[in-house]
């Protein structure tokens, strides 16, 4: 082979597997309606968003909009359990056609997956018993509010907390909920999905979300690429805003609406 053809046959080869990998791509979506079924990665630790029930089957807000979008679809839905640590490596190694895990978008992550639309909030708030009434920041003067020191709901509690809030300071997450859970405070700041654990642990003291501290809105991952699944899902999400099914599923799970998510 002479010197002259070797950078020809390099670009050849070169443009073969970007057409490879792109076809691999594009047909994603083909690949989930030929086979009938869509492989979507959950989480099971992680309540309100993904838990395992009583009857040892996986439930929660993420479950339950995989189930939705395999049904929209019209395709069987294989759920696989993941963690924090190996959900983005799921979609890359295409084990997952895509990921619902309470997932934040980044520009760091944004390098390596694509994101649909949001799809649900992540959010830091105020719960309390169904007794005790709170509907403004003005309402927590007078109560003892529970709240891990330096989180964000810390911070965010804070800010809007009036005069004669009795805020009081723990450790870790634990304590803080130990502290709600035996009456040592009234009222809990705290992130949806620690509320989410505690309020499925002790149904007996009837929590609710109460004020909302801080939203930071869930996507959907894809693999990079997957233009045409990440299209079909968005226009799913879409498509269960406006019908309202968004609204309905997170106040099934959060005790709150959905809300103005970003697309």
């Amino acid at each position: 082979m002479t010197l002259q053809r070797r950078p020809f046959l390099a670009l050849a080869l070169s443009a073969g597997l970007l057409l490879s990998t792109t076809a691999r791509a594009d047909s994603a979506l083909d690949a989930v309606m030929a086979k009938k079924s869509i492989t979507i990665a959950i989480p099971t630790d992680f309540p309100p968003y993904g838990f395992v029930g009583t009857d040892m089957a996986p439930q929660g807000l993420d479950v339950d909009m995989a189930r939705l979008i395999a049904a929209r679809l019209g395709v069987a839905v294989e759920l696989v359990p993941v963690t924090s640590a190996n959900r983005i490596p799921y979609l890359q190694t295409h084990k997952a056609d895509l990921v619902i895990s309470t997932l934040g978008k980044n520009p760091e992550r944004e390098k390596v997956i694509d994101f649909t639309a949001a799809y649900s909030p992540f959010f830091q708030a105020v719960f309390a018993a169904k007794s005790v009434s709170i509907k403004s920041p003005a309402d927590l003067a007078g109560k003892t509010i529970g709240v891990t020191r330096g989180a964000i709901e810390d911070l965010e509690l804070s800010k809007i907390a009036p005069q004669g809030a009795d805020i009081k300071r723990f450790e870790d997450n634990n304590a803080t909920v130990s502290a709600f859970v035996s009456g040592q405070v009234q009222v809990i700041a705290t992130g949806a999905s620690v509320a989410g654990n505690m309020m499925a642990r002790n149904p007996a003291l009837g929590t609710e979300y109460k004020l909302l501290l801080k939203d930071s809105p869930n996507f959907i991952g894809v693999a990079k690429g997957d233009d045409k699944l990440r299209q079909k899902v968005n226009d799913i999400i879409a498509a269960a805003r406006s019908s309202g099914e968004i609204d309905r599923l997170c106040m099934k799970w959060l005790g709150r609406p959905g809300g103005d998510l970003p697309n």
